[in-house]
């Protein structure tokens, strides 16, 4: 299969395991609303072809495997436009992933901050350099996840640990988020490909129906919980007083000081 031509996104296929690179390494692979479309677009085409065994999703470079959310792209929204583009096409496409009958793998090759972290979790195992942090720092522009991270990080790691990210902003390192079950395994840097390529062939050379069918039972014990509601939070949040705040002490490299509004 090939992958779409626009900037941002690179598809590659190596028999049945197709690699997914975010590829703006320059922005630390930070997503726009036209990576987030071809997203959708390249998961729509994988889960129609009986080929594609495992899908890995990695990020280029070896900074970052998605720094989240470009902060340029959504934050001259109007609250509407954030609520009907932003928020619901990032949860639409990150549902989609998490849903897909193959197989997801994501390689974390560099940091895994925000909208990067929440990628990740929708992804059904993540393989982790030994140099990766990963954090939730949406509190500290005056805002909150808004991708599914609420339930997705709950799940795996603990309403508690949960919480410690996201209302800390504190990121952790690799071996701290694979204690918490928030990664599944840490391998040295240097070691991160061939693991991921060794992990995603031993499966794709399984019985492909009964993978896809034991993925679906697991998922089906998984609730689904707080989509809606993050939704409509992030959207709102996003637009006070705090986040003006926060979004002007990011771009003055200053301490945010924030008045509660």
């Amino acid at each position: 299969m090939t992958g779409p031509s626009t900037p941002g996104l690179r598809v590659d296929a190596d028999g049945p395991v197709v690699t997914i690179t975010l590829d703006r390494p320059e922005k630390l692979n930070a997503l726009t609303l036209e990576m987030l479309g071809d997203l959708d677009h390249t998961l729509a085409t994988i889960e129609a072809d009986e080929g594609v065994r495992v899908v890995v999703l990695t990020g280029a470079g070896d900074r970052a495997f998605c720094a989240g959310a470009d902060i340029n792209a959504w934050s001259s929204l109007q609250p509407l436009e954030m609520w009907r583009t932003w928020v619901r096409s990032g949860q639409r496409v990150f549902d989609r992933l998490a849903a897909l009958r193959q197989p997801t793998i994501a390689a974390l090759n560099g940091i895994a901050y925000g909208g990067g972290l929440e990628l990740a979790l929708a992804c059904d195992l993540r393989i982790a350099a030994d140099s990766v942090m990963v954090a939730a720092p949406e509190v500290g522009v005056g805002t909150i996840p808004g991708w599914g991270m609420t339930t997705r990080l709950a799940l795996v790691a603990g309403p508690a640990r949960a919480k410690q990210l996201i209302l800390s902003g504190r990121p952790i390192d690799a071996h701290r988020a694979e204690a918490w079950g928030v990664i599944s395994d840490v391998v040295p840097a240097v070691e991160l490909r061939e693991a991921t390529d060794q992990l995603a062939k031993r499966i794709a050379a399984q019985a492909p129906v009964a993978v896809q069918i034991a993925k679906q039972l697991i998922d089906g014990l998984i609730p689904r919980g707080s989509a809606s509601l993050e939704a409509l939070g992030s959207g709102l949040a996003a637009f006070t007083a705090d986040a003006q705040e926060g979004l002007a002490s990011f771009r003055e490299r200053r301490p945010a000081r924030f008045g509660g509004s």
